[in-house]
């Protein structure tokens, strides 16, 4: 037979042989070990290179969350004919009652050791509470020192436990050279979120409005660093690292075509220069009290331990009060303080000589103004058999009174109170 014949009959044999095996695999389903080899894939993370990964990893555990509280009043009415407004404001209305709240939150960068957390101004601006929240809990921060015109502010936190970034030297920047920016837009639900950009522009001069605290408002003109790495909400006041996790600059402000034109912006953002922010650090390193500091840990320590009672276990003098109507008290007669509605039988408050009619005006050297305060100052710091001085204003027909000149002449009259658990809890 012809050779080429042969090695042409061979070819074709093999060629219908692996077809057959190919509509067999496709009939049928591939084996495990087929299976493994496609999916079982690992990656080597020794052998994956990045400019920013390591200065990542220095910079990013210093990054902290910025909590900015502030105090709200909300209004009410009363009964328009209820003179006194016993639970109200003037006359008709209710003494507006407060409540916290969470304005805004942004980002701050551990600074030192101690605690020292450098954030923008405006993150902390009418804060009437700062916290910090450092990836599992939030902890209480102060202010140190604080500059509107530079928008920068300098916190303490000596319960914080994180590692302190390294200040760079943001005059060696250069145009071109990486930009990492670490911080939380929109708050801790991405926290220490990582963009990365260039260095756009050096000494870039921005002009902000500012106002002091009287409310005068200024424009002041500032040097920063343009970069194009991400910065949005929440970004304010966290770092700008260079790839060596340097902290060169402190991500402030966006342009966006609402903030700056009508024209379509991406892409610019300013960062404050850490040698900007360096004189104000220094100020709060030199302000540090680590005696004071101790104390205040002490006595921090001293409270968490005190046993957080229950509604029904807190103990109470055994009274109703309310907050008189402001009008009243702005006609001089009568003082602010609590007013007492209501004695209950056989409490702590009857036992001292309490009556309706009283205005409780302090306890223990605290000035009580209102009805609330005095709630709230009990149960804050008293336990069961405390006893406490009590200051009452007692005056003449006080409760038959429908017109400030019928209220007779009043005295002042200090009593001594023992707190005790009593009964339920509506009351203080």
């Amino acid at each position: 037979m012809n050779k080429n014949r042969i090695f042409g009959f061979a070819a074709l044999l093999m060629s219908l042989i692996m077809l057959c095996a190919a509509i067999t695999a496709s009939a049928g389903s591939l084996s495990k070990a087929d299976i493994e080899a496609i999916v079982n894939t690992t990656t080597d993370a020794s052998q994956v290179t990045s400019p920013f990964i390591q200065a990542v990893n220095i910079a990013r555990p210093g990054v902290v969350g910025v909590n900015n509280y502030t105090i709200t009043y909300s209004y009410g009415y009363t009964d328009p004919y209820d003179f006194f407004g016993f639970g109200g404001g003037s006359r008709g209305y209710q003494q507006p009652t407060q409540k916290e709240r969470l304005a805004g939150t942004g980002s701050g960068v551990v600074i030192s050791s101690y605690g020292h957390i450098l954030t923008n101004f405006h993150v902390v601006e009418d804060a009437s509470r700062v916290t910090v929240f450092d990836g599992e809990k939030e902890l209480d921060a102060q202010v140190v020192v604080f500059s509107e015109e530079k928008d920068l502010a300098v916190l303490l936190c000596p319960e914080i436990k994180l590692p302190a970034v390294q200040l760079g030297d943001s005059d060696q920047l250069q145009v071109g050279e990486w930009a990492i920016v670490i911080g939380n837009p929109l708050g801790e639900d991405f926290f220490r979120s990582v963009t990365v950009g260039t260095v756009s522009s050096l000494e870039r001069s921005v002009e902000q409005s500012v106002q002091d605290k009287y409310g005068r408002k200024t424009t002041v003109k500032n040097s920063m660093i343009q970069v194009d790495a991400a910065i949005n909400s929440g970004n304010s006041g966290g770092g700008m690292f260079n790839t060596l996790g340097q902290l060169m600059g402190i991500p402030s402000l966006k342009y966006s075509a609402n903030y700056y034109s009508s024209a379509s912006i991406d892409n610019i953002g300013m960062c404050i220069p850490i040698n900007v922010a360096k004189p104000l650090i220094a100020e709060a390193l030199e302000k540090y009290d680590a005696d004071a500091v101790r104390e205040q840990l002490e006595k921090k320590a001293k409270d968490e331990k005190i046993e957080i009672l229950d509604e029904d276990q807190r103990p109470r003098m055994g009274v109703t009060v309310a907050t008189l109507n402001s009008y009243v008290v702005s006609q001089g007669i009568l003082p602010n303080g609590a007013y007492v509605t209501a004695v209950e039988e056989g409490s702590p408050a009857q036992e001292a000589g309490i009556q309706v009619g009283d205005i409780i005006v302090d306890i223990d050297g605290e000035v009580i103004t209102n009805s609330n305060m005095m709630v709230t100052f009990i149960q804050d710091n008293y336990k069961a058999g405390d006893v406490i001085q009590v200051k009452v204003y007692r005056a003449e027909n006080i409760q038959n009174a429908q017109t400030v000149g019928e209220i007779g002449d009043g005295e002042y009259i200090d009593l001594t109170v023992t707190l005790k658990i009593i009964g339920e809890q509506p009351a203080a």
